[in-house]
């Protein structure tokens, strides 16, 4: 099939170009290039056989859009692109609504002039704001409530999908729409090609190894109260690979007519203390670590019931443990110590 693939030069835009590229399909990729990395693009061309078109560009330009879907016979269109700093969508929340709904919505419109029927979302498991306990683990009935602008730009165009599809249902037009809902995207693709390099950095496990690697004095642990096993924060881990392999089995399998969403997370929690642990065993470095205050927002616990994605997509976790996920990024942060940058000087030399 030919793809388009939107943010694809990102984190986890690249690694689904990596799949696509595997399983034989056509990747066209654009990407704006304010958050993603030519870089990996590049990598990825090396090995494409032709397959692998890109074009630098905001989704929001709904003319460009249109015509790279029509030159390109566009079967699918994997929506990734998308601004995702939680503590940045409070303090520019206009430029968040721009750029995940604004121009999500020139994208759609793109695709109806186009006539392209199958959408892959990427949503995030932010919709659902601080849910109680009584809702862990978290299922895709769980009411989303979000409490960050980021947060909110990823219900509302869930919301504005759901929308759509009745649209094109009323129209005898339907199309296949499959959300997807992250909880923590980690890891890095176990070939070495590709990992995760964002500035700033504020994932926990890559942080975790800049640490490790000498590029920060220490980190910090936000809240050591919380009615928890060790008073620190629960998050669900999921492998990268893992995550990509939930969209491909999204879009071979979504029908027409309903949208589908579902949450994607291994379906268990790790607290901020276990996967420093696992970061020090992988590493064998020790590096300091200082207590602070909670943050605003931050839920006690927040892991993924993935059943219906098993059930559904006939989907499971490959990678189930945390030191398999750490590994796989400090092989890769070891690799390239400056990022994709790295990947730069080494071909300028």
């Amino acid at each position: 099939m030919n793809i388009l693939i939107t943010g694809g030069a990102g984190y986890i835009g690249s690694h689904a170009v990596q799949r696509l590229l595997r399983e034989g399909h056509t990747a066209i990729v654009v990407d704006d290039l304010s958050r993603g990395h030519r870089e990996a693009v590049n990598q990825l061309d090396a090995h494409a056989d032709g397959r692998l078109y890109f074009y630098e560009s905001s989704v929001g330009d709904g003319t460009r859009m249109e015509r790279l879907m029509l030159d390109h016979d566009i079967d699918t269109v994997m929506h990734f692109a998308a601004l995702a700093y939680v503590g940045e969508s409070v303090e520019q929340p206009l430029r968040y609504y721009h750029n995940n709904v604004s121009c999500g919505i020139e994208l759609l419109a793109a695709c109806d002039r186009a006539a392209v029927s199958r959408f892959v979302f990427s949503s995030s498991c932010a919709t659902y704001g601080e849910p109680g306990d009584e809702h862990i683990p978290l299922t895709e009935e769980c009411p989303q409530s979000p409490v960050s602008p980021y947060g909110q730009t990823k219900l509302d165009f869930e919301r504005i999908l759901a929308a759509w599809s009745t649209s094109r249902q009323i129209a005898n037009e339907p199309v296949a729409v499959a959300m997807l809902r992250y909880f923590n995207v980690a890891g890095a693709d176990r070939s070495g090609t590709l990992g995760e390099d964002h500035a700033p950095e504020t994932h926990l496990i890559p942080v975790a190894i800049e640490a490790a690697l000498g590029k920060r004095d220490g980190m910090a642990v936000f809240g050591t109260d919380y009615p928890t096993p060790d008073g620190t924060c629960i998050r669900d881990y999921v492998h990268v690979e893992d995550l990509v392999d939930a969209h491909v089995r999204a879009m071979d399998r979504m029908q027409l007519g309903t949208p589908r969403a579902y949450n994607i997370g291994m379906g268990r929690g790790f607290s901020v203390r276990e996967v420093l642990a696992a970061v020090k065993r992988v590493t064998n470095v020790s590096f300091p670590v200082r207590e602070e205050p909670r943050r605003a927002g931050d839920p006690a616990r927040l892991f993924a019931c993935a059943d219906r994605a098993r059930n559904e997509l006939e989907w499971n976790t490959t990678v189930n443990d945390l030191e398999t996920v750490v590994e796989s990024v400090w092989h890769w942060m070891q690799q390239h110590p400056d990022g994709y940058a790295s990947v730069a000087a080494s071909t300028k030399s």
